[in-house]
């Protein structure tokens, strides 16, 4: 049950973040910064929520 603190990562990972990256001046992939940290941002919850979903053991069993 304790890897669904990992649902806690995403939120902290925007939240906190926000003030040290929000300038636009360093260009990642041709995106500012700021878009690039979002759509990291979005990559990482979607690993972590895949993480959380393959651990939880209710979706191990078949169907019924």
């Amino acid at each position: 049950m304790n890897f669904r603190w990992l649902a806690i990562i995403p939120f902290i990972f925007m939240l906190c973040s926000m003030p040290f990256v929000n300038r636009v001046t360093p260009y990642v992939l041709g995106m500012p910064f700021i878009l690039f940290w979002i759509v990291l941002s979005v990559v990482v919850t979607s690993i972590i929520m895949g993480l959380i979903y393959k651990l939880d053991p209710i979706n191990h069993g078949g169907d019924k």
